[in-house]
């Protein structure tokens, strides 16, 4: 293998907006934010879906640069 080619892995905390956080190696490094990650996802939880808070973002959006 050549050197200083590869990228280098390093400890990162993934954090999901339910609260797991998930600690593995990768090439990104640090804290990254998720939004959904395999604890509350109802696919591989098999419990009862949750809801992420994202209604009337784009209304809110469309109201504050409205244009008069």
């Amino acid at each position: 293998m050549k050197a200083e080619i590869h990228p280098n892995f390093e400890p990162t905390k993934f954090i999901c907006t339910c609260g797991n956080v998930l600690e593995t190696f990768s090439n990104l490094g640090g804290e990254k934010n998720v939004d959904i990650c395999s604890s509350c996802h109802p696919f591989f939880s098999g419990k009862e879906q949750r809801m992420i808070d994202t209604t009337g973002r784009v209304e809110k959006f469309r109201r504050r640069y409205q244009r008069s």
